[in-house]
């Protein structure tokens, strides 16, 4: 299956390989405590476990899946009821493509504890990943009746709906995501230890779909910026919006104008 990568939106809406950001910062503030030795331990005051589950974390934020997978089911042979530690397992498989495993081991985190939120965002961001967005939904919103203060779940879900071609649940659902958020569209993995959808099929029309949020929101700014994003994808219909009522509160603003000028082409210097 193809991966598409999703765009610097959010994350660059998220602009990034699923990268997991809960180990990348947890590597690259434990790195700082790693003696230069080759041979070095991890920091003096962890458990045994502790140090090989942060060994597991950096192999993680290095994208070396097949280390981490490795890593993590030796710790999990020793924990096989933690939950965060089958999530970490289950994002390791996800990274290394293996969506089978890493639902398997997701549902196993679930069974160990059925109140673990991420890991049921994690099996709905399989199915995202597979195409199936109303199995997506539904994972998504078992997560949200667990913990409704999760951004990025909201914003997982308002990708699925986009992606269904519900437009109105995908608007209300990435409000919803910056109400609790507002930094959610502009970086990547703020949720933690939960896996974030990698493409989307469509970006012309979805960054017109945040502009359209963002102006019904009043904020001209970023309605410009998604207006820009869209058409420089090649969304068709950019000129709807001045006759969109979306728009109607930012459409005079000079920052939005700007967008349906047209673009200068570059002049050819001369030999």
């Amino acid at each position: 299956m193809k991966r598409l990568t999703l765009p610097a939106v959010i994350f660059s809406c998220f602009c990034i390989l699923p990268l997991l950001a809960a180990a990348q910062e947890l590597a690259i503030g434990s790195l700082q405590q790693v003696s230069t030795s080759k041979d070095s331990a991890v920091r003096s005051d962890l458990t045994p476990q502790q140090a090989a589950e942060l060994r597991a974390d950096i192999l993680m934020a290095q994208k070396l899946y097949p280390q981490a997978i490795t890593a993590y089911e030796h710790l999990v042979k020793e924990e096989p009821d933690n939950a965060p530690l089958l999530n970490k397992l289950g994002m390791a498989y996800e990274g290394d493509h293996n969506d089978g495993r890493a639902e398997h081991i997701f549902k196993q985190a679930i069974k160990a504890d059925k109140k673990y939120a991420s890991a049921y965002n994690n099996i709905g961001t399989v199915e995202y990943d597979r195409h199936k967005y109303s199995h997506a939904i539904d994972w998504y919103q078992k997560t949200l009746a667990l913990r409704t203060d999760m951004a990025p779940v909201y914003y997982n879900l308002g990708c699925a709906y986009f992606d269904w071609k519900k437009y109105p649940e995908a608007l209300d659902a990435f409000r919803r995501a910056i109400q609790i958020d507002p930094g959610v569209m502009t970086q990547h993995g703020s949720g933690g230890s939960i896996i974030q959808p990698r493409g989307t099929t469509d970006m012309a029309s979805f960054y017109f779909l945040l502009a359209r949020m963002y102006a019904q929101m009043g904020n001209a700014e970023r309605a410009a910026h998604y207006l820009t994003m869209s058409r420089d994808d090649g969304y068709k219909k950019i000129a709807s919006a001045k006759t969109d009522p979306s728009f109607a509160s930012v459409i005079k603003d000079p920052r939005v104008q700007a967008v349906f000028q047209p673009v200068p082409e570059l002049m050819e210097k001369p030999h």
